[in-house]
């Protein structure tokens, strides 16, 4: 009896001072510098977004945040090399829908789990698109163009960045929803698209805001509507397309993660620092020239968008057999 009693005392012991190394480790995180991975080349809209970002929140945690761009394999190796490091709170990573949501579901060779290997810390934006077709088209409004979709079923097209992309996604979401049949025409990349939208040879693409709204301010396109569920201050006077289209939305999101296994009280330390630099007006300016809106929310609310996204987009893809050939 006594020997069980002393057994048991040194399982007591051993656990409180794991206790107490964890609550110590908490208090004194960050003690080094945070390496923020990016999985895209630098320069880009991701890129810039990490950037801007870590600045703030390496003043509101009190260290040095690195930005270090692992781009390859669409966004993959990167965000892998996340899901295998140490969950120690030193190495996050700035992911997006592409990564997360769509790349998982038209890749089921993808050396991750998007929700068993990382652990959400919080969204911090999103990036919406916008309907844009020639000044040509007869269509005013989406309702206009839905109408004169239907009247033409087929000899109708849209223009997208190429198979299994946002942009694409995005029209066929557009598509399934309103019960059109238009023609997919991929371009690489809606630069090269925007030309033959112009002079009316394409009929309607659904471009991101930075890329898009100069068109429309040159007078050079149409818009219509935006895609994201309400409206949105980065496209003042455009309306959301789903005021026609009731639940439509579209957006490409950005996300801090953690590797698996993260703990709760290093989740929330860095989803608050995060929260409030994003509420500082310098944070919010830059990220707004991008096209991005500042999120914020909590580490729940971000899991529970993931799912939400991850089901559409994977119902989508599937109803619709697209496929990045």
């Amino acid at each position: 009896m006594k020997k069980n009693y002393y057994s048991f005392a040194a399982i007591a012991w051993i656990a409180f001072c794991m206790l107490l190394s964890v609550g110590a480790q908490a208090q004194t995180y960050p003690n080094k510098p945070i390496r923020l991975i990016v999985p895209f080349p630098a320069g880009g809209a991701t890129d810039i977004f990490a950037r801007t970002l870590s600045q703030k929140l390496a003043e509101k945690l009190g260290t040095t945040v690195v930005v270090d761009n692992k781009p390859g394999a669409g966004g993959t190796l990167g965000s892998d090399m996340v899901a295998k490091a140490l969950p120690d709170g030193y190495t996050l990573l700035l992911a997006t829908s592409s990564t997360h949501s769509i790349g998982p579901n038209l890749n089921p060779k993808m050396p991750y789990d998007a929700v068993r290997d990382f652990t959400p810390i919080g969204q911090v934006g999103n990036a919406p698109s916008i309907m844009l077709v020639p000044n040509s088209s007869p269509a005013k409004t989406v309702q206009e163009w839905i109408d004169y979709a239907r009247k033409n079923p087929g000899r109708l097209n849209y223009a997208s960045s190429g198979n299994g992309t946002i942009v694409q996604l995005t029209a066929e979401l557009f598509k399934a929803q309103a019960g059109l049949f238009v023609v997919h025409i991929p371009y690489k990349g809606t630069a090269l698209a925007m030309p033959d939208l112009i002079s009316g040879k394409v009929d309607v693409l659904f471009d991101s805001l930075p890329t898009g709204l100069p068109h429309v301010r040159d007078g050079r396109l149409r818009a219509l509507g935006v895609t994201t569920a309400h409206r949105t201050p980065l496209a003042p006077g455009v309306p959301p397309i789903s005021d026609v289209l009731p639940g439509y939305e579209s957006t490409t999101w950005f996300g801090l993660f953690g590797p698996p296994g993260l703990r709760p009280e290093l989740v929330n330390r860095i989803n608050t620092a995060a929260n409030q630099a994003l509420k500082e007006a310098e944070v919010a300016d830059k990220l707004q020239k991008l096209g991005i809106e500042a999120i914020g929310g909590t580490p729940a609310e971000f899991t529970s968008m993931l799912a939400s996204e991850s089901a559409k987009w994977k119902k989508i893809i599937n109803e619709r057999k697209i496929s990045m050939d």
